[in-house]
């Protein structure tokens, strides 16, 4: 994807507003491993070597996740380059936000949109489509194109791996290896390179499939890579190609239009959201993924709690082996989308999702958790957001590893629950998906905690943790998937008296309620999933998605005590191999 890197532009904050983002207490930083960390020094030579040119690999996929998010970041940031170099301060300050939520435009912990250009705005279809695009233009050009017999391109459209340009009247798809190819090629060299030192068989393997992947225009070869990247439990690095699909907006409006949607299933056509590209290079912690491990025999039984199992696979069998991986590391560094800093990086992610072509051939999932990320919170900073919003009582009951307990409850119920027909949820289906595996995890406490995988006191930890932790500093956009869930939580969590907020804004939580609550809500969700109903979809989440009294009063608490806006994170050893 060619750029002009002359294009000129007119900063979107003023210098007032860029010193109030930009001080430390409004952009906190989160370090990756150091130059001198132990986990890399403890490493075989051969794998440090691996490792320079899996970071250097993860420094080009920057640049495509850039151009995927929008055509005018790159421009923009040699833009912001020029104008730093002529002493021009506000773009320091400007490059400062732009590199820790690597683009132009991002929301914030409040859910204020940061535009860093004047006039560049996010817009539905990000950088997957045209800018000028519209959703109604959009469908109608694809209806007129399948009137027309052009159901193969509409095909490459719809689907999860192309970039849509214009085509007179009509569009064109281009697939990400064909529009990137110089981008891939060069990762491809350095996942070879790579496993050529690297002391670990089926990583050197994983990495080879990798590289052929980023070569053809084949969604197999992703599924290839994709399948043995999810058996591997016991290689000392990790590398991941993340690619999920919660920005693009454009393509899930296609489930509001009937005569589209009926014309795309009479020919067999499935809609897919847009793949964003990301990269995670770490260091696989062996200590921490033994504890992480205890769960898998407790898999079959968390599969036999879902409602309605009956009505469909899961990913997770209730009888034999759970082709279900997952492995605590050490970060280097987050690249790309699953880096960007927009209100927050998250802590953990179970890949691949039930649209990857891996799931049909045999494969399983993998779960990765983010040590840094999780172990990056102040306790000082905790306790004063605890003394502003908790019961005093209940401050006992608040453990910041139990939100680490809990990710492990909810990546795991990802694998949970029906697999097939989501994505006809349309822009809901990311809400529902990270809502049922929240309250999937809470639904199973119970069990866990009579099997032996927590104690008494680390289930009230859990449960108090999870209700408070639901509460967000500012109502999200609908566009927010992770957030929104927490509102409708919190929502359902009020009626069931489950939480309690007082005219000040402080919580209690009834804990005998949440397990219950949470299992109703899990039935009700699953119930919208097997619908393949956008419309009950929607009637389910705008009916939770209410943004209270009991929401503001507590949101306004976190306010007075919260200065942060966003973050950024520093990766000083990935830098150092970068330029190795």
């Amino acid at each position: 994807m060619k750029n002009q890197d002359n294009e000129q532009f007119e900063l979107g904050l003023s210098t007032e507003e860029l010193e109030r983002r930009t001080n430390k207490d409004a952009l906190p930083s989160t370090t990756m491993l150091k130059v001198d960390a132990p986990e890399f020094e403890n490493l075989a030579e051969g794998d440090k070597e691996a490792l320079k040119h899996l970071v250097k690999a993860g420094k080009i996929l920057e640049e495509v996740h850039l151009q995927l998010d929008n055509p005018k970041n790159i421009p923009f940031r040699e833009f912001l380059k020029k104008e730093i170099a002529n002493g021009n301060k506000d773009a320091e300050m400007t490059m400062k936000l732009f590199l820790g939520q690597k683009g132009m435009n991002a929301l914030d912990t409040e859910s204020n949109m940061i535009n860093l250009a004047k006039g560049v705005e996010e817009t539905d279809g990000k950088g997957f489509y045209p800018q000028d695009l519209k959703a109604e233009e959009f469908q109608n050009i694809l209806i007129k194109m399948l009137k027309d017999g052009k159901d193969e391109e509409v095909a490459k459209i719809v689907n999860q791996r192309s970039v849509v340009f214009r085509d007179g009247e009509n569009l064109k798809a281009v697939d990400y290896t064909e529009l990137f190819k110089d981008e891939f090629e060069k990762m491809a060299q350095e996942f070879e390179k790579a496993a050529e030192t690297s002391t670990n068989a089926d990583f050197a393997e994983y990495l080879k499939l990798q590289a052929k992947a980023l070569r053809v225009a084949d969604p197999m070869a992703d599924a290839y890579a994709d399948k043995k990247w999810a058996t591997l439990q016991d290689t000392p690095l990790e590398l991941t190609i993340t690619r999920e699909c919660y920005d693009d907006t454009l393509s899930t409006s296609i489930s509001e239009n009937k005569e589209l949607l009926q014309m795309l299933d009479e020919r067999g056509i499935q809609v897919y959201p847009k793949d964003s590209l990301g990269c995670r290079v770490g260091i696989v912690n062996k200590e921490s993924t033994n504890d992480l491990l205890k769960i898998k025999k407790f898999l079959p039984e968390m599969a036999k709690l879902m409602p309605f199992n009956d009505q469909y696979e899961q990913n997770i069998k209730p009888e034999g082996d759970s082709k279900q991986t997952m492995v605590d590391v050490d970060l280097l560094m987050l690249a790309g989308d699953c880096g960007a800093y927009r209100g927050g990086v998250t802590l953990a992610e179970n890949l691949p999702n039930d649209d990857k072509m891996s799931l049909t051939i045999g494969g399983g999932r993998r779960n990765v958790y983010h040590r840094q990320i999780r172990l990056g919170a102040k306790p000082e900073k905790v306790k004063e957001r605890l003394d502003a919003i908790l019961d005093s009582e209940q401050h006992k009951y608040y453990n910041l590893e139990a939100d680490h307990w809990f990710t492990i409850g909810h990546e795991n119920t990802h694998s949970l629950g029906p697999t097939q027909g989501r994505e006809k949820l349309g822009k809901y289906q990311s809400i529902i998906e990270e809502h049922k595996a929240d309250v999937g995890a809470i639904s199973c406490i119970d069990m866990l905690t009579e099997k032996g995988m927590y104690t008494e006191e680390q289930r009230l930890q859990i449960l108090v943790s999870f209700a408070v932790d639901n509460f967000l500093k500012a109502k999200p956009e609908l566009t927010q998937a992770h957030r929104v869930r927490s509102v409708m939580q919190t929502n359902f969590l009020e009626r069931e008296n489950a939480v309690v907020v007082n005219e000040n804004g402080i919580i209690h939580v009834n804990v005998e309620n949440v397990v219950p609550a949470a299992q109703k809500m899990l039935k009700e969700a699953i119930r919208v999933q097997l619908s393949q109903d956008v419309n009950e979809a929607e009637k389910y989440v705008n009916e939770y998605f209410v943004w209270d009294d009991a929401c503001e009063n507590v949101a306004k608490n976190v306010r007075k005590i919260s200065k942060k806006l966003n973050g950024f994170l520093e990766t000083p050893l990935a830098d150092k191999l970068a330029e190795e």
